[in-house]
């Protein structure tokens, strides 16, 4: 029996596109057919004649028809994702690697913490808690960005924080002249002890960039946050999604096939996973 080819691509048409800021905009696409995904899971993203990378959908899994993707311009694909117009079509290939395991934190209090584009995929875990808010005890979701001009999803936030039982806090590292806030300046870790923290039993998830993600790890276990319930996503070094490049070995893991999302305990000695 012939083998599925992996690297098969659907078209999609991009059908809006939100500049959330001025290196991030966010590519509303519809796929020629419905791309069922797990929120954590990623999808690689293909420009026609160009290249194509790996990318977590920042749009609830409850959603399959269409697709938000939110796109930081850091290198040669992303650079043609940035000049992509409305009507343009993409490549969807996927969804591919691990998930978080939202059905067995029913009950729980969630905290979930965002830095820069990292609030992408932390935005589709949010956006799918959510749709189930019902099942959960409450959702705190710490945000981070460099500055105010660097936040991103800002017209949905107060939406968001109107909403029961969710609990929105955000901070800049610093406000340039020029630039307006009004919340919290400080690392993104430092909101921790702003807040009521509930770590017995309960999951923590931590996505952005390795520096952020080091050192929130730290401070959530010094918080008694355990090993197994902090879920990072180890998404910096993925390439073909396949496990075929070795871009992305993380010690005995592929980030792509075993991950993205790892809890702490399963890496945690492993060298240079903060790199």
């Amino acid at each position: 029996m012939a083998q599925t080819n992996p690297y098969k691509t659907f078209a999609a048409e991009i059908y809006e596109i939100i500049d959330e800021s001025p290196t991030i905009r966010t590519i509303r696409v519809k796929p020629e057919k419905p791309i069922p995904f797990r929120t954590g899971q990623f999808i690689e993203l293909t420009i026609p004649n160009i290249g194509e990378g790996p990318f977590t959908p920042s749009s609830s899994h409850h959603i399959s028809d269409k697709m938000d993707v939110t796109i930081m311009k850091a290198g040669f694909v992303t650079e043609y994702v940035h000049k992509a117009k409305v009507g343009d079509r993409i490549g969807i290939r996927g969804p591919y690697g691990t998930c978080y395991p939202i059905d067995e934190w029913k009950g729980k209090d969630v905290l979930i913490m965002g830095g820069g584009v990292g609030m992408a995929p932390t935005r589709s875990l949010f956006l799918s808690l959510l749709q189930d808010i019902d099942n959960y005890n409450s959702i705190t979701f710490l945000v981070g960005a460099r500055t105010p001009n660097d936040m991103i999803y800002k017209q949905h936030i107060q939406g968001w924080r109107d909403i029961d039982k969710v609990n929105i806090l955000r901070s800049v590292d610093r406000v340039p002249e020029g630039e307006e806030w009004n919340e919290e300046v400080c690392l993104i870790t430092k909101l921790l002890s702003k807040i009521n923290i509930k770590p017995e039993g309960n999951p923590v998830v931590v996505c952005g960039p390795p520096i952020m993600m080091k050192f929130g790890t730290m401070d959530l276990l010094k918080y008694g946050y355990a090993d197994k319930d902090i879920y990072l996503s180890m998404e910096k070094k993925m390439y073909c999604g396949i496990g075929h490049c070795r871009h992305c070995v993380i010690g005995q893991y592929y980030a792509c096939k075993d991950g993205p999302v790892f809890t702490y305990d399963k890496v945690k000695n492993e060298e240079n996973i903060w790199e």
